[in-house]
C-alpha cells in the first residue's frame, strides 16, 4: 500500500505498548455497516439505512460482548473509484462520538483513520475529546491510505505518505499522552507549549493500532503500534505475517506483544435460506467455532467479523446468535 521509506527506529517513549484486550481470549469486534458502502462488502439494505440503524447495531454490539465497533475514513472518493467504493464514508470521529452516547461498554475503533492528512494536534484534539466523552473507549486505528486524489486535494505528498504516517504516529503518542502541554520535534511536525484539554480518559494514552499488510505496514505496526489490523490477508498468509510482526517487535526492544487481529471470512450462523456466497462460513455454532479457533491458535488476539444479512434485523439476529452460541465455544 505505501512505500517502505524512512522506517527508522521507534520512538523511545513507547518502550512498552498499551494493551486493552483481555489476555487468553479471542476477542471479536466488527466494522459497522452503513457507514462505508463499498461494493466489496456492503449489503443491498444498507443503501436505505441511516443513523437509527447504526444506533441499534451499536447497541447490539454493546449488549453482546463485542470488543469494538469500527468506522473507516475517506475524505473524498474520485470518479474513477466511486462505482466500486461508493462515496458513502461517514466521518469516524462524528460517527463514533454519536454512537458513544448510545452505548456504555463497547470500544470505538477508527479502522482506519488517515492521520497523515492532518496535523497531529488536530487529530489529537478530536480523538482525545472522543476518548474523554466515551469514558476511555477509543482505539485509534491508523493507516497510510491508498487514494492519491485525497492527498493531492489536501496538498499532501502521496508518495511520502508512509514516512508521514510514521512521524504522525510518534507525534500522536506524545499528543495523546499524559502531558497537558505535550512536546514533539520531528522533520515535519513540531509542537511545544500548547496545552490541550480535555485529556484522554485512558492512561497513559489510548492504544494505537496500525492497519495494512504491506511490508512497511507490518514493520510500522511492530515498531510503532500497540496492535496490528491486517488488510486482506488470507488464513494461510497470517502465520508468516504474525511471525514477522513478533520478530520485528522483539528486535526493536518492545516488551509488550502487539495485539494482532484478523478479518474473518463472511459469516452466517446456521443454515441460510438464501445465497450467502461460496466464501461465507456457515453452519452450526460448533462448526463455526472450530473454524475460528484456528485464528487463536495462530496467535491472533481479536477477529473482526462481518455477517451476511438482508436487513438490519437479520444482522442483529446474527450478532446475537454469534455471541450466544459461537463465541463461548471459541475459547473452550
Amino acid at each position: 500500500m505505501d512505500r517502505d521509506t524512512e522506517h527508522g527506529t521507534r520512538d523511545d517513549r513507547a518502550a512498552d505498548g498499551v494493551r486493552v484486550l483481555p489476555e487468553g481470549r479471542l476477542s471479536y469486534g466488527m466494522q459497522l455497516p452503513v457507514q462505508s458502502q463499498s461494493t466489496l462488502y456492503a449489503e443491498p439494505w444498507e443503501a436505505g439505512a441511516g443513523p437509527a440503524d447504526l444506533v441499534e447495531i451499536a447497541r447490539a454490539a454493546d449488549r453482546h460482548g463485542f470488543a469494538y465497533i469500527a468506522c473507516c475514513e475517506h475524505i473524498g472518493v474520485p470518479h474513477r473509484l466511486a462505482a466500486a467504493m461508493s462515496t458513502v464514508w461517514y466521518d469516524p470521529v462524528a460517527t463514533l462520538a454519536y454512537l458513544a452516547a448510545a452505548t456504555t461498554r463497547v470500544r470505538l475503533l477508527s479502522h482506519i483513520a488517515l492521520v497523515g492528512l492532518r496535523h497531529p494536534l488536530i487529530t489529537a484534539k478530536q480523538y482525545a475529546t472522543l476518548d474523554h466523552l466515551s469514558g476511555g473507549r477509543l482505539i485509534l486505528g491508523v493507516g497510510a491510505g491508498h487514494v492519491r486524489e485525497e492527498f493531492d486535494a489536501l496538498g499532501v505528498d502521496f508518495a511520502r505518505r508512509g514516512a508521514l504516517l510514521d512521524e504522525a504516529i510518534d507525534a500522536l503518542k506524545a499528543a495523546l499522552g499524559p502531558e497537558e502541554f505535550p512536546a514533539f520535534q520531528g522533520k515535519r511536525f513540531a509542537f511545544a507549549g500548547l496545552g490541550q484539554s480535555p485529556r484522554p480518559a485512558q492512561a497513559p494514552r489510548p492504544p494505537v493500532w496500525v492497519g495494512g499488510s504491506s511490508p512497511a505496514a507490518v514493520r510500522r505496526a511492530a515498531v510503532r503500534g500497540d496492535g496490528w489490523l491486517p488488510q486482506g490477508d488470507r488464513r494461510d498468509q497470517l502465520p508468516g505475517q504474525l511471525a514477522k510482526l513478533r520478530r520485528l517487535r522483539e528486535a526493536a526492544g518492545i516488551r509488550t506483544p502487539a495485539e494482532a487481529g484478523a478479518i474473518t471470512e463472511p459469516l452466517y450462523v446456521g443454515a441460510p435460506a438464501w445465497d450467502v456466497g461460496r466464501r461465507t462460513l456457515t453452519g452450526a455454532p460448533e462448526r463455526l467455532a472450530d473454524s475460528l479457533r484456528e485464528y487463536k491458535a495462530m496467535g491472533v488476539q481479536q477477529i473482526q467479523v462481518r455477517f451476511r444479512s438482508r436487513s438490519r434485523t437479520e444482522l442483529t439476529d446474527q450478532m446475537t446468535a454469534f455471541a450466544m452460541d459461537v463465541a463461548p465455544h471459541v475459547d473452550s
